[in-house]
C-alpha cells in the first residue's frame, strides 16, 4: 500500500515584482514560495514565514494551506518543455505524493506531523500563476485540467516538515471529490442537487457555500 507523503513544504511572503513580457507593470503577490528544511510551525492562518497579499481571494482560516499533487509535475514538465519546473511552481505550501484532485474529497481530515488539516475547497488559480511562471496561458491550462490543488483549514496546530505522511483520518463526504467540485464550479457539469449539498457543508469556505446555494437556484 502506497503512503501519501509531503515531499516538500514551501513558504513565502508578499512582495512586489517587476514588469516583464507578460506583466507590463509592477505587481504584488505572495505566490512565490520557496522550500524550507526541518520543522516549521503551522498555525490557524499560515505556516511560519508564509503570507498572502490579496486577503479577499487568498488566505484566511479556510485557506490556510494550499496543497498540490506531486504527480502533476512530470506531466507539466513534459507539456511545457520545462525540465526545471520545481515544486512550489504553483504557489503551493505542501507538495504531496500519491493523492490528487481525483482522490481527495471535500471535508477530508489529514494528519501531517503534529497538525490536523481539513480540505475546505478547490483552488482556482488567478492570473498571478501565469505571471509567476511567465507562461501566459498557464492559468487557463490549469483550469481546463482541473489541476489547481486544494485548500485546507487547520483543525490542530503543530509542527510539520517535509517527509511527514499525509494520512487520511476522516472522510465525511466520499462522494464529493475535488475533481467533481471543479467540474461543477467550472460548469462542465450542471448538478443543482450537488450544489444544494455543497451549500450545507460546514467544512467548505463560507463564501463558496453561498455561491453553491445561488447556483442551486439558478
Amino acid at each position: 500500500m502506497t503512503i501519501a507523503t509531503v515531499l516538500s513544504i514551501q513558504v513565502g511572503m508578499p512582495a512586489e515584482h517587476s514588469a516583464d513580457a507578460i506583466s507590463k507593470k509592477k505587481w504584488r503577490s505572495g505566490i512565490f514560495k520557496h522550500p524550507v528544511e526541518g520543522r516549521i510551525w503551522l498555525d490557524s492562518l499560515n505556516l511560519a514565514g508564509d503570507g498572502q497579499d490579496d486577503l479577499k481571494n487568498h488566505g484566511g482560516p479556510f485557506r490556510a494551506v494550499l496543497t498540490y499533487a506531486a504527480e502533476h509535475y512530470p506531466v507539466w514538465r513534459e507539456e511545457l518543455g520545462l525540465t526545471d519546473f520545481d515544486y512550489g511552481a504553483f504557489g503551493e505550501n505542501f507538495t504531496v505524493s500519491e493523492v490528487s484532485e481525483d482522490s481527495v474529497c471535500l471535508g477530508d481530515v489529514y494528519a501531517v506531523g503534529e497538525a490536523l488539516v481539513q480540505v475546505s475547497q478547490p483552488r482556482f488559480p488567478c492570473w498571478k500563476l501565469a505571471r509567476r511562471n511567465r507562461l501566459i496561458d498557464l492559468t487557463a491550462r490549469v483550469e481546463r485540467r482541473g489541476w489547481g490543488g486544494w485548500y485546507q483549514r487547520v483543525l490542530k496546530t503543530g509542527y510539520v516538515q517535509a517527509g511527514d505522511t499525509y494520512a487520511l483520518v476522516e472522510r465525511p463526504y466520499p462522494d464529493l471529490n475535488i475533481a467533481l467540485i471543479n467540474d461543477i464550479t467550472s460548469k462542465r457539469q450542471v448538478n443543482p442537487e450537488t450544489c444544494r449539498i455543497l451549500a450545507q457543508v460546514e467544512a467548505l469556505t463560507p463564501t463558496w457555500r453561498t455561491m453553491y446555494a445561488e447556483m442551486a437556484e439558478a
